[in-house]
């Protein structure tokens, strides 16, 4: 990854958190891990729907670790690309859609 303000070595820094809050990161962990075992969605499509989240919400650990977590579910390099750009196309709809709000205003006299 190229040099950036998001270090990779950085995401340890989360331990403070567990150190300082155990109990409630313990419990967010729990959580975590329900959420992507298998269930009516499979854990690769989870992942995939990961991917996706974390392009919109931008957060490059996620990117990573989500990306990782796909492919040793079985995700293909396809369906990686297939997903950032479901979530692409999304945050440019949300984009236009808001725009309803900028004519709105306006149109105001």
């Amino acid at each position: 990854m190229a040099d950036c303000y998001y270090h990779k070595e950085s995401v340890a820094k989360l331990g403070k958190l567990f150190e300082l809050k155990p109990e409630v990161m313990r419990a967010f962990s729990d959580f975590d891990s329900k959420v992507f075992t298998e269930g009516a969605l499979s854990t690769k499509v989870k992942e995939l729907i990961a991917v996706a989240v974390a392009h919109v919400t931008q957060c490059p650990y996620c990117i990573a670790a989500h990306t990782s977590r796909a492919k040793k579910a079985g995700a293909s390099l396809e369906e990686l690309v297939e997903a950032v750009l479901v979530a692409a196309a999304l945050r440019a709809g949300a984009a236009l859609a808001h725009s309803c709000i900028t004519i709105e205003a306006a149109e105001q006299k």
